[in-house]
């Protein structure tokens, strides 16, 4: 009873602080003027540096998606379902989710390790005594940044993994272009693709303030930056997990 006890005030407590956080974090963001250039900064670092791993990643899995459908539904369905697979996969899942994960190892981890280091040889505290407010000058441009790079990202990945869905069906697959492309057709509707933006942007915004939130409560020098990595990794996986199970069922409400 004492573990659960502690369990549940340790969850409230960081309850608590994540919407404290989130409430500042929302107020600081009414006041682009103060952050814009730091938004920037943080915006090109977390996008366009990440465009080659998040390519490489949304082509795999599109090849993937493409063969392993094909070997599955060869034979047993019209062909062209291929093509309406792939682009429901990477349109709704694939493109975000794991877009998405590439930037909690990318992007999630750096910013705990950034801000836990800041935490523990006290320039946080050297802000504060200088007049400044943390919270506007880290956390808010890095959320919204994030908010503001996850959904171009995800468009990149979406096409990507299309087009290497496609080019793998056609090297393994006994498919055309034209009955791919039909596929494709068949199931795409505009409210798919801007779902799949919307997801980005929850994703991109969770990422980040939970890396700030994990950096900001760094403590014991080098091993407690250390945990703080890994504790924004592994609360930004499951966070988005969440989140991907909660949209999904509003996708099937209003899709």
């Amino acid at each position: 009873m004492a573990a659960i006890g502690a369990g549940v005030t340790l969850t409230l407590y960081h309850a608590a602080g994540a919407a404290v956080l989130a409430f500042h974090t929302l107020r600081g963001m009414l006041r682009p003027r103060r952050y814009y250039q730091l938004m920037l900064a943080q915006a090109f670092d977390m996008g366009v540096a990440s465009i080659p791993v998040v390519v490489v990643v949304a082509a795999l899995s599109g090849a993937v998606t493409s063969q392993q459908s094909g070997y599955q539904f060869t034979g047993t369905v019209p062909i062209w379902i291929i093509g309406s697979i792939v682009t429901a996969s990477v349109l709704t899942e694939l493109g975000p989710l794991l877009t998405a994960l590439v930037l909690v190892g990318r992007v999630g981890a750096r910013i705990g390790a950034e801000l836990g280091t800041m935490v523990v040889t006290e320039q946080v505290d050297a802000l504060r005594a200088v007049g400044r407010d943390p919270i506007e000058q880290l956390v808010v441009p890095r959320v919204a940044a994030g908010i503001l790079v996850l959904p171009p990202l995800v468009a990149i990945a979406d096409f990507v993994g299309i087009g290497a869905g496609w080019l793998g069906a056609m090297l393994t697959l006994p498919i055309t272009s034209s009955e791919f492309i039909y596929g494709t057709r068949t199931y795409f509707h505009d409210f798919a693709l801007w779902f799949g933006l919307i997801k980005a942007a929850v994703f991109g915004a969770t990422i980040t303030f939970i890396g700030c939130y994990v950096g900001l409560r760094a403590s014991g020098g080098a091993e407690g930056v250390g945990r703080t990595t890994t504790n924004a990794v592994v609360a930004g996986t499951v966070a988005l997990m969440f989140w991907d199970a909660v949209l999904a069922r509003l996708l099937k409400a209003f899709g």
